[in-house]
């Protein structure tokens, strides 16, 4: 692909000696300094080392039945329902750059946090987290975030095949620049097997969970960030690249991995007017969102729990994908909702149980956002996103 800026071309790992050393402190401190779990003004506790994760068994009790594939295999674009991947991830072809593939532009500019009436900026002291409240487990107490400025980049890819003038369906992603789906696009495109479509690709305001901008972007269960995208991102990249993006929530797409997963989720599910794909690695469906809010007590791990169970399908299509690796309790909070892997095999349960169109799959031999299974699935998940799509005359 041809890259522009500005108009020109252009694990950690934990032995056991400090798992027992860690744990070793944090019982000691309980012991020695019990008012720290009662204050709500001290500074938040340094963010240790934490074990990896357990490798989980797709066959455990209680996960989704699910088809598995050969390994090295990926399921059909066309199937429904769930499906466990082989532990070997080889990248699919179509990640790779053809001679004989057009190439679209991709084009760069950045967005300070003074000029955004939805996200003035915020970030969490270095080297803090926060403390669960005593009276209520689900609940963060953070006492070093405040006021900060950022800037973030917003990637555009463009495919060559865009017509000027015309409405093209597009696609927003977490965490950008995502040079894996600039790639996979290019090939795809020219294969007719998914739209023409632009790719928005949107980097995070800095810092990570509960007290960061990220964090407030992506864990937050409303609908400000896709009102934030509408408003602030897409006239700016309509104006600076000569495009035009559709308006047709079947011609638009949200994807992500980690907290930028269920942010696509949420982006749809609060404005369904404005989007029905999603594609998401390793979402975050867990309760991650900060500040606390009583009408969403559980953040996102509130959508398999209540809100996708008792509310009305949506017209939402989406592809997800958990490794059998991926995070489980990974900071202070112990309140049952911080295992990504269980988040994601109820996520699979209940779209089922209210017949949405959705392919889940699990992948063996993966970690948090892997990057290798993400190189061997893109080509397909995009493929089964777009299922159905039709412009519109």
């Amino acid at each position: 692909m041809i890259v522009l800026k500005n108009g020109k071309p252009s694990a950690w790992r934990v032995t056991p000696t400090a798992i027992l050393f860690t744990a070793f402190a944090v019982v000691f401190s309980l012991f020695t300094h019990p008012a720290i779990a009662q204050s709500q003004t001290l500074p938040a506790p340094v963010r240790s080392d934490r074990p990896a994760p357990p490798t989980r068994d797709p066959h455990t009790p209680g996960y989704v039945a699910a088809k598995e594939l050969p390994d090295g295999e990926v399921p059909p674009a066309d199937a429904e329902g769930n499906f466990i991947i082989g532990p070997t991830h080889n990248a699919a072809p179509e990640m790779s750059a053809h001679d004989d593939v057009p190439q679209g532009e991709v084009h760069e500019f950045t967005m300070n946090s003074e000029d955004s009436k939805f996200y003035p900026g915020i970030a969490r002291e270095k080297g803090t987290f926060g403390t669960p409240d005593p009276k209520n487990p689900a609940k963060l107490i953070v006492t070093t975030s405040h006021a900060a400025p950022y800037t973030r980049r917003v990637t555009v890819y463009v495919p060559k095949q865009y017509v000027p003038g015309t409405a093209a369906p597009f696609i927003v992603g977490a965490d950008g620049p995502d040079k894996l789906l600039f790639a996979a696009l290019d090939n795809l495109i020219a294969e007719h097997r998914v739209p023409a479509m632009i790719a928005i690709s949107i980097s995070n305001g800095s810092g990570d969970a509960q007290g960061s901008e990220r964090g407030l972007e992506y864990d937050t269960m409303s609908g400000r960030y896709a009102e934030f995208v509408e408003q602030e991102v897409l006239p700016l990249v309509e104006s600076k690249y000569n495009v035009k993006l559709t308006k047709d929530p079947e011609g638009r797409a949200t994807m992500g991995g980690s907290s930028g997963g269920s942010c696509a989720l949420i982006m749809a599910w609060y404005h369904p007017e404005l989007y029905h794909r999603v594609l998401t690695y390793s979402g975050t469906y867990i309760n991650q969102q900060w500040p606390w809010n009583p009408k969403t007590p559980h953040g996102a791990w509130g959508f398999h729990d209540k809100l996708i169970p008792k509310t009305k399908r949506k017209p939402i299509r989406i592809w997800m994908e958990v490794g059998d690796r991926d995070l489980y309790n990974p900071n202070v909070m112990r309140d049952n909702m911080h295992d990504w892997v269980l988040a994601n095999e109820q996520m699979a349960k209940v779209l089922a149980a209210k017949k949405y169109h959705y392919q889940f799959v699990f992948a063996e031999n993966a970690g948090h956002v892997d990057r290798a299974t993400k190189e061997q699935t893109l080509p397909e998940a995009l493929e089964y996103l777009w299922q159905g799509y039709r412009e519109k005359d």
